[in-house]
């Protein structure tokens, strides 16, 4: 690490480092301070712009902010992609099952020199699996603090995907790969309970933030709607659009909407791509399909829905949901996973047994406006205080206590009583 970043720990910050009580340090969202120490931070990413993944979106948030705090940063990330001063561009290999995520496959020799290069004071994994393991086994060869955030529940895929054998060898893999990091961040609880059934240690949760000005209610369109309800016959009631946001991947199970696809007071709306849109596209032939969206054209089209459902199991937090809880749209989510700790089962939507059908939750709603309204409401004041800087402040103070417990000489066995995130 560098010289000015031990100096600027002080004595008192470093005493109040360690004499944290055993257990578990809860960092309060409304009460994280903001720090003037300048880092170094080396973020490896599984996926990056220009992919547009939920990895990829969380990295260029924090990226973001950290520059905003003054924090240095370089990203090592897989290909394709633009390389700058601040990105550095690995090989990679698509997957057979999953061609659209390419893997990255650095050497060891081009992530020391970046390593070397660039002498991070922190080095923070971003869903490590294949090139956040190169980059985590040597940093922690030269006894650098290591930051993991778990983002993507690899196995869960692999069984979708008909790869159920190779559970046990991911998981095998990514306790490999965790057990290197200070500490292992989950962005739910239901992702952290998981992390430590299957062994992965120094589990903190640290959720994700939002764009309250982007993501709103007042985006709502009646210019969008009306290109919606263009198919429709006068006579028929006026729909509700029932919509679905996020990649278009098998895992995400948009097939489950078949049913409401063909109720005539109900307009299906799925806003993304990606490799299973054909798949999809035939599973409801009357839905509306827009295509990939962004910024405000996405935020538009998202706070022009009556309802938002989000059909897949797999979600470790699952953003969609809470950028439409942003812009006041009551939630059907499965009860499994991210959505546990976003939904509010009653109050800002409803949850549901996968296996038990989307149509009896998704018809409550249809048929009751003023439900849809007041969960809506809820959703929105949910989400305020969540933005990226509050989530982002949050991160900047696990890096400080990862570092500062390093230099006082704890080891990561013990970083647990350090570096812990509460509930966002």
């Amino acid at each position: 690490m560098t010289l000015m970043f031990f100096a600027s720990l002080t004595a008192v910050h470093l005493v109040v480092m360690a004499m944290s009580t055993a257990g578990i340090r809860v960092i309060d969202m409304a009460t994280t301070r903001f720090s003037p120490v300048r880092m170094r931070i080396l973020i490896a990413a599984e996926s990056y712009a220009p992919a547009v993944n939920g990895v990829a979106n969380s990295v260029a948030r924090v990226e973001q902010h950290l520059r905003f705090r003054g924090h240095e940063v370089l990203v090592i990330a897989p290909s394709p992609g633009p390389s700058d001063a601040g990105v550095i561009r690995t090989p990679s290999r698509s997957l057979p099952c999953y061609r659209d995520l390419p893997v990255g496959l650095p050497s060891t020799a081009a992530v020391q020199e970046a390593i070397d290069r660039f002498q991070p004071d922190v080095v923070h994994l971003a869903a490590p699996v294949a090139l956040g393991a190169r980059v985590a086994t040597i940093a922690a060869r030269r006894q650098l603090p290591i930051v993991a955030v778990f983002q993507t529940d690899y196995a869960g895929f692999a069984t979708t995907y008909g790869l159920g054998g190779a559970s046990a060898g991911l998981w095998w893999w990514l306790r490999r790969i965790h057990r290197l990091a200070d500490v292992n961040l989950a962005p739910s609880t239901a992702t952290a309970a998981m992390l430590k059934a299957n062994g992965i240690p120094r589990v903190g949760l640290w959720g994700r933030g939002v764009d309250l000005d982007l993501f709103t209610p007042e985006r709502r369109s009646q210019i969008f709607r009306d290109r919606v309800f263009c198919g429709y016959s006068p006579r028929d009631r006026t729909p509700a659009i029932v919509g679905y946001m996020g990649r278009l991947s098998r895992e995400k199970r948009v097939d489950r909407l078949h049913l409401v696809d063909g109720w005539r007071d109900v307009a299906v709306v799925i806003v993304g791509d990606g490799p299973a849109r054909p798949e999809f596209e035939a599973a409801l032939p009357n839905a509306h399909f827009t295509g990939m969206l962004r910024g405000a054209d996405l935020a538009t089209a998202l706070a022009s829905f009556d309802l938002f459902v989000h059909t897949g199991e797999h979600e470790t937090f699952c953003q969609s949901i809470q950028e439409a809880m942003a812009c006041a749209l009551p939630v059907i989510a499965p009860a499994r996973g991210g959505p546990l700790d976003l939904v509010e089962d009653g109050k800002t939507g409803l949850l549901v047994q996968p296996d038990d059908g989307f149509e009896g939750p998704v018809r409550a709603l249809v048929d009751n406006p003023e439900r849809r309204t007041d969960m809506g409401r809820a959703g929105r004041a949910r989400t305020e205080g969540r933005t990226w800087s509050a989530i982002g402040d949050q991160l900047i103070e696990v890096y400080e206590r990862c570092a500062a417990s390093r230099i006082a000489g704890l080891t990561r066995s013990n970083a647990r009583q350090l570096v812990t995130v509460g509930r966002s």
